[in-house]
């Protein structure tokens, strides 16, 4: 498989159902079931929707195992920790089941005191794996960016082949275009700016909403550089983008999963809460008209 192909269009980042506190292997299999059926390139599994950080290491290691044995795409594992070794351990454990890459985090609580430091950390990590990685940029979480110029650093190895970049920021994320080979790939995980990265030159989204409407996604990419295209976007992925980001997007997708059925639980855990009634009832709305816009 071209690994970097493979990954241009849309990947999603697959939330973790939970039933009674334990992951629900089955509620799993279907989720990847729909998101087959709606046309999903592929899976990017323990990401921010998976809720990583509140699971143990043999929990990511089994979402990754049953997601590699269920997806028919490829399959980017979150290696997101705060030490080089936890990182590695992580990495391994999901080339061990089968993935095809893993995206790697900064840092967070100890947030570099230099961009050197995040290089440092990323090649650190590059030199002791072996399978593709990818960067994620997500600083309102780990609480700071990767810089351009670490980007850009980092880049020139090949086992990097791109980056997600979930900050919102349009400037920066043409500052990555404009700094890293073609052959890097720049993946916008910003629901709602995924026409405008790809009408810039970007090269496909990993976003959370795809576990909702996945259809509709791949329909707003094939058609990005046409009206079709922006009306999605404009129209139906950013409204429902926009409200699911106040309510938290790993419970704002289970919702959404609910109402179309696919979930039967809305499950989180803590620090996490579930979506209170009216918050679901919007979602479920919200979900309705993006469908309508999608004319699905």
């Amino acid at each position: 498989m071209d690994l970097r192909n493979a990954l241009r269009g849309i990947t999603c980042p697959t939330v973790t159902p939970f039933d009674d506190g334990s992951i629900d292997e089955s509620a799993l299999v279907d989720l990847l079931e729909h998101l087959q059926e709606g046309g999903i390139d592929g899976i990017f599994a323990c990401g921010t929707s998976g809720e990583f950080p509140s699971l143990a290491p043999e929990e990511r290691r089994r979402v990754i195992e049953l997601t590699v044995e269920h997806a028919e795409g490829p399959v980017v594992a979150c290696a997101g920790a705060t030490s080089v070794d936890e990182t590695v351990a992580h990495v391994e454990n999901a080339a061990a089941v089968g993935a095809d890459a893993a995206a790697l985090v900064p840092p967070y609580f100890t947030p570099a005191n230099a961009p050197a430091g995040n290089r440092q950390f990323f090649e650190a990590v590059l030199e002791a794996t072996s399978i593709p990685l990818l960067l994620y940029n997500i600083p309102q979480y780990t609480g700071q960016r990767i810089e351009p110029e670490t980007v850009a650093a980092v880049a020139e190895h090949d086992r990097f082949v791109g980056i997600k970049d979930s900050s919102g920021d349009l400037s920066y994320f043409q500052s990555i275009l404009r700094q890293t080979p073609d052959e890097f790939l720049c993946l916008m995980g910003y629901d709602s700016l995924v026409v405008p990265s790809l009408r810039m030159g970007g090269d496909g989204g990993i976003n959370a909403l795809s576990n909702v409407v996945p259809g509709t996604f791949q329909e707003m990419v094939e058609e990005a550089e046409a009206d079709r295209g922006r009306e999605i976007q404009a129209d139906a992925i950013a409204p429902l983008f926009e409200l699911c980001a106040s309510h938290g997007f790993a419970q704002a997708t289970k919702a959404g999963l609910v109402h179309r059925g696919v979930l039967s639980a809305d499950d989180v855990r803590p620090p996490l809460v579930p979506v209170d009634d009216a918050g679901a009832d919007e979602i479920g709305a919200a979900v309705e008209a993006t469908l309508e816009v999608a004319g699905r």
